[in-house]
């Protein structure tokens, strides 16, 4: 039986387009904004830096902070591109859902902390990715692309008749 991993790279392998926008928005700035679950189940939003290499979503943070705790417990996650100063958002706005994998692998850890330049110890999570959305203005109108593994792109516009997507529960 092959385990499906729902890296990055199967994303980048079914909509390059996409993910290569997806990188870009990232990409623009260095802080993001994370979404993960309190132990209580509400949520709690924290700055990470996230990074994409070797066909993969890396999440790292410093030890035993909050977010990294939560993460361990619950690993659900949100993750939201920084949409930038004013009211631009170039590019459109960005989100990435899915589930965070603790890596523990000492010499991955080490490669991690070298490359990005993060002091050890640190927290580091490979995501697999759940739903991947982009939400545009092209001109008067609002176009929502939302993409899912196993599920492939669905690209809308309220307003004009398409159906919002479903939301997964």
């Amino acid at each position: 039986m092959t385990t499906i991993r729902n890296a990055w790279s199967d994303f980048q392998a079914a909509e390059p387009d996409l993910a290569r926008t997806v990188e870009e928005r990232f990409g623009a700035f260095r802080h993001h904004v994370l979404a993960t679950l309190r132990r209580d189940g509400s949520p709690r939003l924290s700055g990470l830096e996230a990074e994409f290499r070797e066909g993969e979503l890396w999440l790292g943070m410093m030890h035993h902070s909050r977010k990294a705790l939560d993460l361990r417990r619950d690993p659900r996650f949100a993750l939201h591109a920084n949409p930038g100063p004013g009211q631009e958002m170039n590019g459109g706005d960005v989100r990435i859902d899915g589930r965070a994998v603790e890596v523990t692998d000492p010499a991955v850890l080490a490669r991690y902390a070298e490359d990005s330049g993060q002091p050890g110890p640190l927290h580091l999570f490979r995501a697999e990715i759940r739903e991947v959305m982009r939400i545009r203005v092209e001109g008067n109108a609002l176009v929502i692309q939302s993409w899912a593994p196993g599920r492939g792109l669905r690209t809308m516009s309220p307003g004009s008749g398409d159906a919002p997507p479903p939301k997964d529960v």
